[in-house]
């Protein structure tokens, strides 16, 4: 389609503010972006739409359109919403550069536009397919009774038998056509995804995954763009396709990409939706943490309950987890980035790409995500079974871990579940010490849980540095010199005898060796620390230097 075309479309509400003389220029795409530098993610021939809040004055214009320019886009629209008239150094940049500007009326969504547009060219270039799927895209846009995202999937494998899922940035599947993928592939997708958006390489991404299988990666971006990949690198979707997209002619990719867009509405929609459990959330938290007497969080609650756990009978069990994602330099908000995380991980696996899966409520304050999640009613009925740190990290370490890279971390705590709004206050600090717990841990991703709390384990990450290395150093760094200087291995001999509670026969066993030949191992450590290893006080001693260092 042209750009004229687009003009005399009256619904779309554009208003041309320069370049009469380019109209006849082709419109190959759209792309939504409030990004500084979009250039990595297009690829010519597209309709940008912008809000502007990549314009933090008049001398950043000329930078923007110069790279729109270089990357050959058809036109720029920017939206008038929260404005008084386009700014005058876009006009005059658009003109330096002959880039035809739109202005987009504030009543028009840019939904509206990338439909049509996505419409259009998805017509002239895949024929009745595009058809097809634009019959469906009102099942994505229709609310609960849609089809989500399976509908135009669905489409694709019928009529250009392509396999394709819809995963979120920690492998879970939104949707699919035909069989489901494994877990590990989907976990082996996501980090590989994330991988690629954190080192700019252009869309699609191939990749080879594990059983030999083939996929290409189309990034599926909602909203408005930012300025900082970190911000959405650990809650986007991405639309995974079992095919080796680097030899498709253009028209099959801007038909995918076409797809993404309309996978993008399905997720912005969705999004929406957790308005209502995000402001829940915020109004229980804020009473927790405010000191709020119990019947008024009860009163709270029981609002909650018909929309977390409907149709659930007894007294709703409820967990509280908190979340953090830190980021070096500390330009990222972290609060935002830890409540999608925590959206996207919680979320109930056993019903994917439904609305019934998504019943937890998150909130975010002071750098940190609050998660309410409904367990099952005192009655059994209900809700899925409570949450252990283990398996959230189990589930979250390969994915999320290539998206933090070097710069990022996350950490997590779980709290015990508590069945009155008296426990509440307690859940709520409980998370929030194991993960402080987690974060004194090594590791991009960490996570602890309540049961942690009742072990030694609670008190070594808040023991200060210098008394840290001063009390380590002074019971392992003679076993350490002395390994280093002899090939000796005192240190896993300590280590395997306080893990064998000081028995001999099992020591020895388990090291292969005489039992005189670990005595006298045993015997030269107690001479070069001058502890007594049959002592209680110096086993223990030892135990916590081992777990210190």
């Amino acid at each position: 389609m042209r750009l004229r075309a687009l003009l005399d479309t009256e619904a779309l509400g554009l208003r041309l503010l320069g370049g009469d003389a380019e109209l006849d220029r082709t419109v190959r795409g759209v792309m939504t972006t409030d990004l500084r530098d979009p250039s990595r993610y297009l690829t010519g021939g597209e309709l940008v739409l912008t809000g502007l809040a990549w314009r933090r004055g008049p001398a950043d214009s000329e930078p923007f359109v110069r790279l729109l320019a270089g990357a050959g886009v058809a036109a720029l629209a920017a939206g008038e919403a929260g404005l008084v008239g386009i700014p005058e150094d876009l006009v005059a940049a658009c003109a330096r550069h002959r880039l035809p500007l739109f202005a987009v009326d504030e009543r028009v969504a840019f939904a509206t536009i990338t439909e049509h547009v996505v419409r259009q060219v998805s017509g002239e270039r895949a024929g009745d397919l595009a058809a097809v799927v634009d019959r469906h895209r009102r099942l994505m846009s229709s609310g609960p009774t849609g089809g989500g995202p399976d509908a135009v999937l669905d489409l694709l494998g019928s009529d250009l038998d392509l396999q394709a899922w819809v995963l979120s940035c920690t492998g879970r599947e939104i949707g699919g056509a035909g069989h489901p993928l494994p877990g590990s592939v989907r976990a082996e997708l996501a980090g590989a995804q994330q991988a690629a958006v954190r080192s700019g390489r252009p869309a699609p991404h191939r990749v080879a995954a594990q059983g030999g299988r083939t996929y290409s990666l189309f990034p599926v971006r909602g909203g408005t763009g930012t300025a900082d990949v970190r911000a959405g690198v650990l809650s986007d979707w991405f639309l995974a396709v079992e095919a080796d997209a680097g030899e498709w002619p253009a028209e099959r990719l801007d038909l995918l990409y076409g797809v993404t867009q309309l996978i993008a509405v399905e997720r912005d929609r969705r999004d929406a939706a957790r308005t209502v459990r995000r402001r829940l959330a915020a109004e229980v938290f804020d009473l927790v943490r405010g000191g709020a007497a119990p019947a008024e969080i009860g009163a709270r609650l029981r609002a909650a309950a018909p929309m977390l756990l409907p149709g659930a009978g007894g007294t709703p069990y409820w967990q509280i987890v908190v979340a953090r994602v830190d980021w070096t330099g500390g330009e990222v908000p972290s609060g935002p980035a830890a409540q999608a995380v925590l959206e996207e991980t919680l979320t109930d696996p056993a019903a994917p790409g439904t609305e019934s899966a998504d019943r937890i409520a998150v909130a975010h304050a002071d750098d940190e995500a609050m998660a309410l999640v409904p367990l099952s009613g005192a009655d059994g009925s209900g809700g899925p079974e409570p949450l252990h740190a283990g398996a959230l990290l189990a589930m979250l370490r390969g994915p999320l871990s290539r998206g933090l890279a070097d710069d990022g971390r996350l950490t997590i705590g779980v709290s015990a579940a508590v069945h009155s709004p008296e426990g509440l206050r307690g859940a709520l600090e409980e998370a929030r010490h194991a993960r402080r717990v987690a974060a004194a841990r090594p590791g991009r991703v960490c996570a602890a849980g309540h049961e942690e709390l009742a072990s030694h384990v609670l008190l070594l990450p808040f023991v200060p540095d210098d008394v840290r290395r001063a009390f380590t150093a002074r019971l392992l760094d003679p076993l350490r010199d002395y390994d280093r200087r002899h090939r000796a291995e005192l240190i896993p001999t300590l280590e395997a005898f306080l893990e064998c509670d000081g028995s001999w026969t099992r020591c020895a066993t388990r090291l292969h060796l005489h039992v005189n030949t670990l005595r006298y191992r045993i015997g030269r450590i107690e001479q070069l620390t001058g502890r007594d290893l049959a002592r209680l006080e110096d086993k223990l001693d030892f135990f916590l230097a081992l777990r210190l260092s």
